[in-house]
């Protein structure tokens, strides 16, 4: 068995839950410590089954809580060298470990597998956690699909996928040229329809639940997201996420 929950999810805050009887894991950490262990608490999840903290990247959305969160339950927070380098020194943990893109890393009975994806960061990774052949993505922040993100979907039985932007309302919406150009770029942002090509085409065999996620606040609707994966709803069992709250608790078996 395992489970995973949304705990945040969107443009101000992530935090992503996967574990199973025994030991759990955290993939960012973006809200405080005190809503990351309230939401857990409303879900019905054990904070002392987590083993480990795995940042994606440095932006303050995912590592905002992480400082206060690994001293508070004991438990290192993960990171490539790159993106330690890059925090400032006030928002780095006291307990810290560095994983290696493409080198899984074993905590307890779970196994995380990192990879390398393209966005603006210093060393961006997503992540695939593995338990007795389950496997569940979490692939938010990219800007563009490449191989190692295809690679990894294929075995997915669950998926968090960035649902970041709608085309429309990026375009059309308030953000500077400037900044509609980064989210837009090969190291920005997935829009639905990307998200959904990347799904309909290269989904593997296995692939059961997709979680939209890492929504924007400002040019994304969840109405919208939902809408342009209508025509996979017969193929997988597609669900939102939340900016404001968590999402609801799936149990592979």
């Amino acid at each position: 068995m395992i489970e995973l929950c949304a705990l945040a999810s969107g443009s101000n805050g992530n935090c992503y839950y996967i574990g199973n009887e025994r030991d759990a894991v955290l993939v960012d950490a973006g809200i405080s410590t005190k809503k990351i262990l309230l939401r857990m608490d409303e879900a019905g999840l054990q904070p002392e089954k987590i083993r480990g903290i795995f940042i994606s990247h440095e932006h303050s959305d995912h590592v905002h809580g992480v400082r206060v969160l690994s001293k508070r339950l004991g438990v290192p927070a993960w990171f490539t060298q790159r993106t330690l380098d890059a925090l400032k020194f006030g928002e780095q943990p006291e307990l810290v470990q560095l994983f290696t893109p493409d080198r899984p890393v074993t905590l307890g009975s779970l196994v995380i597998h990192p990879f390398l994806k393209r966005h603006d960061a210093a060393e961006p990774c997503s992540f695939r956690v593995e338990h007795d052949d389950w496997h569940v993505g979490v692939f938010t922040d990219i800007g563009e699909a490449c191989s190692k993100v295809v690679q990894h979907l294929r075995k997915c039985h669950a998926l968090f996928i960035e649902t970041n932007y709608d085309e429309k309302m990026l375009w059309d919406g308030s953000y500077p040229y400037h900044l509609k150009n980064r989210v837009a770029s090969s190291v920005g942002h997935l829009s639905n329809n990307q998200a959904f090509e990347l799904i309909r085409d290269h989904a593997g065999p296995e692939l059961v639940h997709v979680f939209l996620s890492h929504l924007s606040g400002e040019n994304n609707r969840p109405e919208l997201a939902e809408e342009c994966f209508q025509s996979l709803t017969d193929r997988f069992n597609v669900r939102l996420t939340s900016r404001h709250t968590f999402s609801e608790l799936c149990r592979l078996r």
